[in-house]
C-alpha cells in the first residue's frame, strides 16, 4: 500500500487524485482524444474508487482498490494459467501444455516462480 501511494501520489499530499490515478495508467503524449478505456477509468474513480466523494483516494480507499477483500489472488492466477495454457480446453493441463507455456508458469507466483513444477508429477 505504501509503495503504491508513493509511486502514484506525485504531489506528495498523501492522497491519489483523479489525474494521478489516470496518469499512472495513461500518458496523453499530445493525443487530443482519450481512448474509451481511459474515460471508463475516470468513471470508475468517481463512482467506485473515491468512496467518500472528496475527489481523491485516501489510504483506505487505495487499499480497497489494490487489495480488494473479495478477490482471491491465488484462484485468479490459477484460472489465468489454465485459461492461457489449456490448448484443448478440457479443463486439465498436460505436461506438454505446461511446457509449451513454460514462460507463463516460471513467471507465476502460483508456481512459486517455477519451483513447484519440479516437485509435481
Amino acid at each position: 500500500l505504501q509503495e503504491t501511494m508513493e509511486d502514484i501520489d506525485k504531489n506528495g499530499d498523501g492522497f491519489i487524485d483523479l489525474e494521478e490515478y489516470i496518469g499512472d495508467m495513461y500518458s496523453q503524449d499530445g493525443d487530443a482524444d482519450e481512448p474509451e478505456w481511459v474515460k471508463t477509468e475516470r468513471e470508475q474513480f468517481v463512482e467506485f474508487r473515491d468512496k467518500n466523494r472528496d475527489g481523491k483516494m485516501d489510504k483506505e480507499e487505495t487499499k480497497d482498490w489494490i487489495l480488494p477483500s473479495d478477490y482471491d489472488h491465488a484462484e485468479a492466477e490459477a484460472r489465468h494459467l489454465v485459461y492461457e495454457s489449456d490448448q484443448d480446453k478440457d479443463g486439465k493441463l498436460t505436461r506438454e501444455e505446461i511446457v509449451d507455456k513454460s514462460d507463463l508458469f516460471v513467471g507465476s507466483q502460483a508456481t512459486d516462480f517455477g519451483e513447484a513444477l519440479v516437485r509435481h508429477d
